[in-house]
Formats: C-alpha cells, sequence, structure tokens
C-alpha cells in the first residue's frame, strides 16, 4: 500500500551511482535539491 508522509518527514536517501541504459555514469545526489526522485525496485515477474 502507498503511504504518503509530510515533506518535513522524509529522510534523504544514501548517495549512490550506477549506470543508465545508455551508458552514462548517472549519481543521485546530482539530483538533490534539483527535482524530486521517485526509486522503483522491481522485483519481477511471477
Amino acid at each position: 500500500m502507498l503511504e504518503l508522509i509530510e515533506k518535513s518527514q522524509a529522510v534523504l536517501a544514501p548517495d549512490f551511482d550506477r549506470v543508465d541504459t545508455d551508458g552514462k555514469g548517472i549519481k543521485l545526489s546530482n539530483y538533490r535539491k534539483k527535482s524530486s526522485v521517485v526509486l522503483v525496485f522491481n522485483r519481477g515477474f511471477k
């Protein structure tokens, strides 16, 4: 179930970097204070 929280309750995610589908490196901290980021972790299909 989706639960919404107030912005004042938000916690910063730890920084990490990965390679996108185009092979370019991306870093989570590059988006801090610029926009909202939604992380989706797909657990696969059954």
